[in-house]
């Protein structure tokens, strides 16, 4: 019987030394990625327009339309444009700080003013490709949407047998919408 109970205690033991590991491992993961975000442009870099962004008085046909959406409301907030796949963020002044196209995925918000409700700096999408800098602002009959980067810089197309809420953006986008947006910030889906 005792040598039963000193099984007992080593399986325990060994379990124990297993989670300890896993968690020191974990925040070793966490330094490595705060170490990798402070190697990132600035948010005074990257609050810059998009190359190509202008006011969209002078544009030719080939260019995207850049403009921000007049009926996308007032105050700091992120726009989102479903139609042009484009995303505005917006200083407390009401201007555009910076623009850019993103890549929606099967299931789109219906038009209106949401609020982030969560962020995660890194996390396995959908789609199974490791993202950084999510910021979630919907839930669509189950769906939660919101906006991040693929680690890979991927920019897949849908796959729409599957209904996902991701909304893709390129890193250097995604850095810029994780430093403008934080929790409770006001996103507004436009058509």
């Amino acid at each position: 019987m005792a040598r039963s109970s000193g099984s007992s205690a080593g399986v325990i033991v060994a379990g124990l030394t297993a989670a300890a590991l896993a968690v020191v491992g974990f925040f070793a993961y966490q330094a490595s990625a705060a170490q990798d975000r402070s190697e990132k442009p600035s948010a005074a870099k990257s609050a810059k327009p998009s190359p190509g962004a202008s006011d969209g008085k002078n544009r030719t046909p080939a260019e995207p339309d850049t403009a921000l959406p007049g009926d996308s409301g007032r105050g700091h907030r992120v726009v989102y444009a479903l139609k042009r796949q484009r995303v505005w963020l917006v200083g407390k002044n009401g201007k555009a700080g910076r623009t850019f196209e993103v890549f929606p995925s099967t299931v789109d918000p219906e038009p209106g003013a949401y609020k982030v409700t969560s962020r995660a700096s890194h996390v396995t999408g959908s789609d199974g490709v490791p993202v950084e800098n999510v910021v979630r602002f919907a839930d669509v009959d189950g769906v939660t949407v919101g906006f991040s980067a693929a680690l890979d810089g991927s920019t897949p197309e849908p796959d729409a047998s599957r209904r996902t809420g991701g909304i893709r953006e390129k890193r250097t986008d995604g850095e810029a919408l994780w430093l403008h947006a934080p929790i409770g910030t006001r996103v507004v889906v436009v058509r």
